[in-house]
C-alpha cells in the first residue's frame, strides 16, 4: 500500500435492534474508516427500518447467520444479556473483534468464558461502559488524579428511579434471561464509574441486600414501555444495596433501584469523601449541565466549586476507544478483564443477599 492510499475500512456487523444496537450502529457511522455492512435482529420490520435508515445492506433475523460471515472485522453485541456469551464467543471464534453492551454477562462464569475466548482468539473484547465517558466524570477524574481530593476514603454511588422497571414482563424481569434486576442493569454502570474514579482499587468483600416490593405487584413499570409476554412472573429485585470493602481501607456504598417511593424521575451519581476535599456528580433525568460539585476550603472557609462541564460523548467515545484498540494492534491488553472484575463483584453481591452475610470477592 502506498502512503497515499487510505487503509481498508473496518467492516462491522451489529447484532441487536434496540437502544444498544442502534446506538452502536449510529456511533460507528461517525468514525472515519468504519463501515457497517450487516445488521441482525428478530423483529423483521424494525430490522429493515433500521437498516434502511442507516444504509446497511445485509440483514439477518438470526444472529448466527451474521456471525458466520468471514469478512467482518468487528461484531457489536447489543442483545439481551443472556445472549452476550454465545454471540460474543461465536464472533471471536470467527475472527472478529467484539464490542459488547454492558453487563459483560449474566454471571462471572459466563464472563470468564468470554474473556478466555478473546485471549484464545487473539482479539479485542471491549464492554460498553458509556457513563464513565460523561463530561462531568472526565473533569472529576482529572481533579482526582491531580490530587485535589487527597486520599479518598469513602464513596457512594447510586442510580434510583421512581417508576423505571424497563419492560414489565419482558426479558429484563426474567432472572434467567437478565441475570438480575437493577443491580446488574444500573448498578454495574455506577460500580464501573466509582471504581474508575477511585483508580481501580480491588474490592475485597461485599455485604448486600435485595428487595422486590413493587415489581411483583405490577407497580413501578415505565409508562412508555409496554408489557411483553416473556416472563410469567417478576423474577428479579427492584431495589438493591451493597456495602463494599476496598483494598487500602476505603469503602463504597452502592444503591440501585428500578422502582421505589421517592421523588419522581431518574437520578444517578457519585459522592466522594477525601482527606483534602470532596466531590459529587448528581444527574437528574440524564441532564449534562451543572452536575459536578467540588467541595474544598478557601482560606479556612468551606467552599463549593461548580466546574463547567461538557456533555461528553458517551457511546461514541466508547466505540472510538474500541476502534482505536482494534487499530492499535496491542490486543492482549483489551480482552474485557475490567468488565470481568465488575461481574465478579456483582456475583458476590447477589450471593451475599441470598445468604444474608458478607461475601469475599473472587480475586482476578
Amino acid at each position: 500500500m502506498s502512503l497515499s492510499q487510505e487503509p481498508t475500512p473496518l467492516r462491522v456487523g451489529v447484532v441487536g435492534l434496540g437502544f444498544a444496537g442502534s446506538t452502536h450502529l449510529a456511533a460507528y457511522q461517525q468514525i472515519p474508516g468504519v463501515e457497517v455492512v450487516a445488521l441482525a435482529g428478530l423483529e423483521t420490520q424494525r430490522l429493515h427500518e433500521l437498516a434502511d435508515s442507516h444504509g446497511v445492506e445485509h440483514r439477518y433475523e438470526r444472529w448466527e447467520d451474521l456471525v458466520a460471515r468471514d469478512d467482518l472485522d468487528i461484531v457489536s453485541v447489543g442483545t439481551p444479556t443472556y445472549l452476550h456469551e454465545p454471540v460474543t464467543v461465536a464472533a471471536l471464534a470467527s475472527g472478529a473483534h467484539v464490542l459488547c453492551e454492558k453487563p459483560l454477562a449474566r454471571t462471572a462464569e459466563e464472563g470468564k468464558r468470554m474473556v478466555d475466548a478473546a485471549v484464545a482468539a487473539g482479539r479485542v473484547l471491549h464492554i460498553a461502559f458509556n457513563h464513565r465517558r460523561r463530561g462531568d466524570v472526565d473533569v472529576l477524574k482529572h481533579q482526582i488524579d491531580a490530587g485535589a481530593l487527597g486520599r479518598i476514603y469513602y464513596a457512594k454511588a447510586h442510580w434510583r428511579r421512581r417508576n423505571g422497571i424497563p419492560g414489565m414482563g419482558s426479558w429484563f424481569t426474567d432472572a434467567e434471561m437478565a441475570g438480575g434486576g437493577p443491580l446488574i442493569d444500573l448498578g454495574v454502570h455506577m460500580l464501573d464509574m466509582a471504581l474508575f474514579l477511585l483508580g481501580e482499587p480491588r474490592v475485597l468483600s461485599v455485604s448486600a441486600s435485595t428487595f422486590a416490593e413493587l415489581g411483583p405487584r405490577g407497580l413501578g413499570g415505565r409508562v412508555d414501555v409496554g408489557k411483553t409476554q416473556v416472563a410469567s412472573v417478576y423474577g428479579v429485585e427492584d431495589l438493591a444495596t451493597a456495602f463494599l470493602r476496598l483494598e487500602g481501607g476505603a469503602t463504597l456504598l452502592l444503591e440501585t433501584s428500578w422502582a421505589s417511593y421517592r421523588r419522581p424521575g431518574d437520578n444517578f451519581g457519585v459522592e466522594l469523601f477525601g482527606s483534602d476535599g470532596g466531590a459529587s456528580v448528581d444527574v437528574e433525568n440524564y441532564t449534562h449541565s451543572d452536575t459536578l460539585r467540588i467541595y474544598t476550603d478557601v482560606a479556612g472557609v468551606p467552599a463549593e466549586v461548580r466546574p463547567a462541564v461538557t456533555k461528553g460523548e458517551g457511546h461514541l467515545a466508547v466505540v472510538r476507544e474500541f476502534v482505536d484498540a482494534v487499530r492499535g494492534g496491542d490486543w492482549s491488553s483489551h480482552v474485557g478483564r475490567d468488565a470481568l472484575t465488575r461481574a465478579r463483584i456483582i456475583d458476590a453481591c447477589y450471593r451475599s443477599a441470598l445468604e444474608g452475610r458478607e461475601v469475599a470477592v473472587e480475586a482476578d
